[in-house]
């Protein structure tokens, strides 16, 4: 039998470097019923801060006298032991109290459920996840908010709805949807990366979705009744299609190619784009590069995209300023002459010709550079679908040529890499979708010199 320890813990601080445990609740439930439960006040041997005693009540004073965590560390050991620790957020309780052990020379581990993430997958289309707006959406009564008893009573009770909803989920019948929609097509639904299709009894196609588990995302479709839209869309589904591809960035490419490909009528807000201005660059007849900032519908791909005009501007000008570049040939001053930059000082006269273009472009070509790819020739390798396989997203010339997969246990040569990649559409939204992953995953670059390409593949 599966035992947990739903716990709470209330701190000094947020986190553990700088931050002691001021109490602690524990309740161990199995499952079905509460099968112990403890709180106390902890002394934390430190001051806890005025802000802190605001939000929590807990001063020095009640402290003072409580006992400190190491005369609680055997009854928290004893009833955790064997099970699952539960917490909202749960990563901010267990390293507390983890690192609170560690300081005593015990090395405290137990698995872990975080009941955030938990409230995502089987309660979805909440306005918010936290614990105080869930508990008012949920009907939930806590009269003792951040306080450790009052929180992990509250975060019991959510604990004990998820199990209900979990086992509603595996007897979910689908009544309401489509009665095409067959049950063990979702069962057999991998749980790995890729892009999925909704179709309906006619088979079109009516929303394409990524995910990097696309059996517990489909899932969240179906459950969803937050808004009359999702239940739209859940009474027309009669058939679910996939395409697993390995990894989020060979996803992002696929889905994005896909929606401007077929249109679903339920992706209207992603063929939107929710950034419709761009930062663009053209050279004028005098041989100076200009940006300027214009709406994404000229079918030009733009270097950086923006979700308002008035953000794309005070970037543009943040840009300026820092590049020393001058605001009539960034767009920023109208005007036949001089900029008002030159006029006090801040413009070294490209504006009027005074300064060269060579010199002028210099500084441009440095304001751009993050918004371009630092290779213009490369390969993104990454992994496959499964572990014979790798993929790979090819850069030619800055432009982005499409991706494909490789034999994982063979080193190609740039020249076989191009042979594996099935070409797609370059367009603003790759572009960013490429960029965007680069600058968050962790990546290594070689160069090889017979080709002029980059390899650039994931770090282990």
């Amino acid at each position: 039998m599966t035992k947990y320890s739903i716990i709470d813990i209330e701190t000094t601080g947020l986190s553990p470097k700088n931050g002691k445990i001021t109490e602690i609740a524990i309740f161990v439930h199995d499952g079905e019923k509460v099968m112990d439960e403890f709180s106390t006040l902890i002394n934390p041997e430190v001051k806890i801060p005025y802000r802190i005693m605001q939000m929590t009540g807990i001063n020095n004073k009640m402290v003072k006298d409580a006992p400190k965590f190491y005369e609680v560390a055997k009854r928290i050991v004893e009833m955790t032991e064997g099970t699952t620790f539960v917490a909202h957020n749960v990563n901010f309780d267990y390293n507390f109290i983890r690192h609170e052990f560690k300081e005593l020379g015990y090395d405290f581990k137990r698995e872990k459920m975080c009941t955030v993430r938990l409230s995502r997958k089987l309660l979805p289309g909440r306005r918010s996840y936290s614990l105080g707006k869930l508990c008012d959406e949920l009907n939930i009564k806590n009269p003792h908010r951040h306080r450790a008893k009052g929180d992990a009573a509250a975060t019991l009770q959510l604990f004990e709805l998820l199990l209900k909803a979990g086992e509603n989920l595996k007897k979910l019948s689908f009544q309401g949807l489509n009665t095409n929609l067959d049950r063990k097509v979702i069962d057999n639904l991998p749980n790995e990366p890729g892009v999925y299709y909704f179709h309906n009894d006619r088979g079109d196609i009516i929303y394409i979705g990524k995910s990097l588990n696309i059996h517990d995302r489909v899932m969240s479709h179906l459950t969803n009744y937050g808004t009359k839209r999702a239940l739209e869309m859940r009474n027309q589904i009669a058939e679910v299609s996939y395409e697993l591809t390995g990894n989020e960035l060979i996803a992002l490419l696929l889905e994005s190619n896909e929606i401007k490909k077929y249109k679903p009528k339920f992706n209207r807000a992603q063929r939107r784009t929710s950034f419709p201005w761009g930062l663009y660059k053209y050279t004028d007849n005098e041989g100076y590069i200009r940006l300027k900032i214009a709406k994404n519908d000229n079918g030009d791909i733009p270097l950086t995209t923006f979700s308002s005009h008035q953000t794309a501007k005070n970037n543009l000008f943040i840009l300026a300023e820092i590049y020393n570049l001058c605001h009539k040939l960034c767009g920023l001053f109208d005007t036949k002459g001089a900029c008002f930059q030159y006029q006090v000082h801040k413009c070294n006269g490209a504006c009027i010709g005074k300064e060269s273009p060579e010199i002028y472009n210099i500084r441009v070509l440095q304001a751009i550079e993050p918004f371009t790819f630092h290779n213009q020739n490369f390969f993104i390798i990454d992994k496959g679908r499964n572990d014979k396989e790798k993929s790979v997203v090819c850069i030619e010339h800055g432009k982005y040529l499409g991706f494909g997969f490789s034999d994982s246990d063979t080193a190609l040569s740039t020249v076989e890499l191009k042979e594996v990649i099935r070409s797609y559409q370059d367009n603003r939204d790759v572009q960013q979708i490429i960029r965007n992953y680069l600058k968050r995953k962790s990546y290594r670059s070689d160069y090889d010199i017979l080709t002029g390409y980059s390899i650039i593949s994931r770090h282990p």
